[in-house]
């Protein structure tokens, strides 16, 4: 199945991007934002300007979604957006370089561009899934994509870590310039490696007759066709809640380990282990959805997240939260790769990127009720280990609405 080149250049896209998520957002952007960029600022400002700007752009991403869904899929130019929006997070990751001291208006404003960028070649590259692979082997192609991303993610974090470490073997004397050109290295890898998808992937089309509605009006019949079907309906909503509860451990465990009194060097390891865990285990986990059915996998998932809440409230060292880095890399990429498997099924055809529009906009919409509980709950009881517990709220809804959704299929 891997010997598909359309399959290789789709999975390896995964692998250019998930760069971005890793080292951008995950790991270095927060630190230099806040102790170079907006140096002059509070240690409340600049969180407050950061989660301003992580908003802004999932908010931005939320809007647009369903539109240039409906646009990619209407003028059949799917790749070409993705190419556009892929380019458009690469150059505004580069600029980061160009920003000195004090300027973190100017560097938020470029993250915000990056991150809609980031988010918005996603719709696209979930769409095309349903284009390049069979239902038969949707599951594992799904799974391949998440697992070269970890590997991808975690290579690259990586070695930004050493450069940082070691700016000598950049020629450089100053962690401060090293990490400024590791955003521009990010750049060329996230380049570099979209290239066998815009060369090898083939999207392919319906032969449906050409849609001339107006794309306002096509885009509230989509809304209505979407949540008019009870399934699709229902697996969003469980979707969206349960992937509330993935994103928030994976937006708010450096928080989380930080509020414990763990050092900054041990939860990078985590992020480390979480990334090269997920490598093997997202793969693995296609297979496994492929034998028991992507559903089945879910919320096998889904169960296993609410015994990683619970293990985390009663979380005592810095070797437990290794042990939950390793937890987490298991079934991360694997209720990742099946939620997206399983959607694709419900795709009619030659609306790919529409679906995949309203898909992502709940998705982005996510880890807004996760991280709103853990604040609310840690700021009433003053106690952070039931702020994490409170997420087994979300896996608890989330796995009783999944466990009524059926395919035609079933």
């Amino acid at each position: 199945m891997y010997k598909n080149k359309s399959i290789i250049g789709w999975a390896l896209y995964d692998w250019a991007n998930s760069v971005f998520a890793t080292v951008i957002i995950a790991g270095f952007f927060p630190v230099v934002f806040k102790s170079f960029w907006a140096s002059g600022l509070s240690d409340s400002e600049s969180t407050f300007w950061l989660g301003a700007g992580n908003a802004a752009a999932s908010l931005i991403v939320v809007i647009i979604a369903p539109f240039i869904g409906i646009i990619g899929d209407k003028f059949k130019i799917r790749k070409q957006l993705l190419t556009l929006f892929m380019l458009i997070g690469v150059i505004s990751t580069a600029l980061f370089y160009i920003g000195g001291m004090g300027d973190w208006a100017l560097i938020l404003a470029l993250y915000v561009i990056a991150t809609v960028g980031f988010m918005s070649a996603n719709v696209f590259y979930d769409s095309l899934l349903v284009s390049i692979s069979s239902d038969a082997q949707i599951d594992k192609v799904s799974g391949l994509g998440y697992g070269l991303g970890y590997l991808g993610g975690g290579i690259s974090l990586a070695l930004c870590v050493l450069f940082s470490q070691q700016p000598d073997l950049l020629g450089l004397d100053v962690a401060i310039d090293a990490v400024l050109v590791c955003f521009i290295l990010v750049a060329i890898w996230w380049l570099v490696f979209t290239l066998p998808l815009l060369f090898w992937t083939e999207d392919k089309y319906s032969k449906n007759e050409v849609n001339n509605e107006n794309v306002i009006n096509q885009t509230i019949k989509l809304f209505r066709t979407v949540f008019s079907n009870k399934q699709t309906r229902l697996f969003l909503f469980a979707y969206w809640i349960y992937i509330d509860g993935v994103d928030t451990i994976i937006r708010m465990a450096v928080d989380y380990g930080m509020a414990l009194g763990f050092e900054t060097g041990d939860l990078i390891q985590a992020l480390l282990i979480t990334q090269f865990v997920g490598f093997p285990a997202a793969i693995l986990y296609g297979y496994i959805g492929d034998r028991v059915g992507a559903k089945n996998a879910i919320m096998a998932g889904i169960g296993f997240y609410a015994l990683i809440t619970w293990l985390g409230y009663n979380m005592k060292s810095a070797d437990d939260f290794y042990m939950l880095a390793v937890l987490i890399g298991l079934v991360q990429g694997g209720v990742q790769a099946m939620s997206r498997s399983f959607f694709a099924r419900m795709v009619p055809p030659g609306q790919a990127a529409e679906y995949f529009g309203i898909y992502n906009m709940l998705g982005k919409s996510a880890a807004i009720i996760g991280p709103l509980m853990m604040g609310g709950v840690a700021l009433i009881t003053e106690n952070h280990r039931y702020s994490i517990l409170s997420l087994l709220v979300l896996f608890i809804v989330g796995a009783m609405l999944l466990s009524r959704v059926k395919l035609s299929s079933d």
